[in-house]
């Protein structure tokens, strides 16, 4: 089987000049004071063509930002990725489990599996789904989440 190699995302949080726990008022509010600096009718007539053409493309990537950034669903989803690039970045994958070998936690309605230093991985349910990399909560150590297709 071949790896597939994983695509870096673009940090839109970045492009926004926003810090990833900024909330959605925040985000709101960098965007539009963005959007109309970059606006093309808002721009000088006397700019060099290439530097019109770089603020175009800025206006495009701000708001592509926003259109990721500033729906619920599509931040959320995004968040997911960022995290799950992060992990990928801390080292590799331990092993891959399937949602059905880990034990349900009844308290916190989670999945959690052992881990061999004696942490745990743990998911909620509403992530089980979305989430392909957990992390443990004592080491370094993380599984790969497998879905039944």
């Amino acid at each position: 089987m071949m790896a597939v190699e994983h695509m870096p995302i673009k940090d839109w949080y970045s492009i926004l000049g926003a810090d990833p726990s900024a909330n959605m008022s925040d985000l709101k509010q960098k965007y539009q004071k963005l959007i109309l600096k970059y606006h093309p009718d808002k721009q000088s007539t006397d700019v060099p063509a290439g530097t019109v053409e770089e603020r175009v493309q800025k206006f495009i990537e701000i708001d592509q930002a926003w259109k990721i950034l500033g729906n619920e669903e599509t931040k959320r989803e995004y968040d997911l990725q960022r995290c799950e690039d992060d992990l990928r970045s801390i080292g590799p994958v331990d092993a891959q489990v399937y949602l059905e070998e880990m034990s349900w936690n009844e308290d916190d309605h989670s999945f959690y599996l052992s881990c061999r230093c004696g942490g745990k991985y743990s998911v909620s349910k509403d992530e089980a789904e979305e989430v392909n990399l957990i992390s443990c909560d004592t080491c370094s150590l993380i599984i790969e989440l497998l879905h039944h297709n």
